[in-house]
């Protein structure tokens, strides 16, 4: 009766794509663009792999803007 329980969740999957242009970030935001295929074809290769199962995990994704190069110095 004092059993330990198991959380029925799974750890959430953590998927970080680097530091990308703002433009592809919005896209990933609207669920489209390069990024979101990016994403697409990570979790194919955990389900795959056996890491994900079909609609089983969160996934989390790490995105960082890249900072605009300024062409004349301030």
């Amino acid at each position: 009766m004092n059993e330990a329980k198991q959380p029925n969740h799974a750890d959430p999957v953590i998927i970080d794509l680097g530091k990308q242009k703002k433009k592809r970030v919005k896209r990933l935001r609207k669920g489209q663009g390069r990024l979101m295929s990016d994403v697409a074809l990570a979790l194919d290769e955990l389900k795959t792999e056996g890491v994900v199962k079909e609609g089983a995990q969160p996934v989390i994704v790490v995105v960082r803007e890249k900072s605009k190069k300024r062409r004349w110095p301030i």
